[in-house]
């Protein structure tokens, strides 16, 4: 056990230390930026989940369409006795559309935040009796071991709710090429990959979905620094930051930043902090992705996509690719 650092009400026994180091970076850095992944603490997990209910937020209900649309054609492509590998579970909510389709032998989901990922996988165990649920609590951003109980299963990773798109593109490859470090190679049975990616789009509507009227994307950002008062010991002033959506053009992504609205000085672990109004703290993007966008991301990441699915206005996409392995090319 570490050291214990107090500030306040604040706790640190208990820190993530790469949460830490990396809020710490962050905000020394210029532009300041935070990673995304930190996001999903409990309250950050439900509060994504209430986004994705919102009439603004189309993604999801769109990929849900898609989903229990392509129920047929994805069984034939994967087979049946795969174990489904899902990486950031979070609730789980997609998950039953495919799992009725394809009669997995195991389903893994694995997310970040522990305790939502418990009470997910508890939840789905309960749904189905007779499917062995194997929860695994870690980041998925690098290879990792797999439950010993699915080793000799062909994989089949899940990755929906195009969070690819939180990635820059080099990050993206890097995932990827993770990913089928982690579900195996072909001589394992064939890794597949079904895997979300939202569409470019015109502005109006991509900004609207980040940026709510009923306002729960802001809450979904500020918490954010409602975490790291909580747990690395900040005094940020919550009232002092307004949540913006922008959509970067020449990047094909929507930016989400917490803007200061005065000048301010903060302390975080020890450290502390100058900001002056107007100046932002970059959160998340959320990249678009034409088709051949995202063919090509997923070739760059030794995947050779086989079949893809859209909606029919064209909002967004479903992908089934497999781990190509060996050279790309001459």
């Amino acid at each position: 056990m570490g050291p214990r650092v107090r500030g306040g009400d604040h706790d640190m026994t208990d820190a993530d230390p790469q949460f830490r180091a990396d809020v710490l970076a962050g905000l020394a850095t210029s532009p300041r930026a935070i990673p995304a992944r930190w996001f999903y603490d409990r309250r950050g997990s439900e509060l994504f989940e209430a986004i994705t209910a919102l009439p603004e937020y189309y993604p999801t209900r769109t990929e849900v369409g898609i989903l229990g649309r392509i129920g047929p054609a994805l069984a034939r492509w994967t087979g049946q006795g795969r174990a489904v590998v899902e990486f950031g579970s979070g609730s789980s909510a997609k998950t039953p559309l495919l799992l009725r389709a394809i009669a997995p032998s195991a389903y893994v989901p694995i997310d970040i935040s522990g305790e939502f990922l418990r009470a997910s996988a508890t939840a789905l165990a309960a749904a189905y009796p007779g499917l062995p649920v194997w929860p695994v609590e870690a980041d998925f951003l690098r290879p990792l071991a797999l439950p010993p109980e699915v080793a000799d299963a062909p994989k089949l990773g899940f990755f929906p709710g195009s969070t690819i798109g939180n990635m820059g593109p080099r990050q993206a490859v890097d995932l990827l090429r993770a990913m089928a470090g982690t579900l195996g190679a072909k001589e394992q049975g064939g890794a597949q990959l079904l895997i979300g990616m939202d569409r470019v789009k015109d502005a109006a509507t991509l900004v609207a979905a980040y940026d709510d009227a009923a306002g729960i994307t802001a809450a979904f950002n500020l918490n954010l620094l409602a975490r790291i008062n909580r747990e690395l010991a900040g005094d940020v002033p919550l009232d002092a930051f307004a949540h913006e959506a922008r959509w970067n053009d020449e990047a094909a992504r929507i930016e989400m930043h917490l803007a200061a609205t005065r000048d301010l000085t903060f302390t975080i672990a020890g450290e502390r902090f100058v900001m002056t109004a107007g100046e932002t703290i970059h959160t998340e993007n959320s990249h678009k992705y034409g088709p051949r966008d995202a063919r090509l991301l997923l070739r760059a990441g030794g995947w050779e996509p086989v079949a893809e699915w859209t909606d029919e206005a064209g909002l967004f996409a479903v992908l089934l690719a497999e781990a190509r392995g060996g050279s790309a090319g001459p």
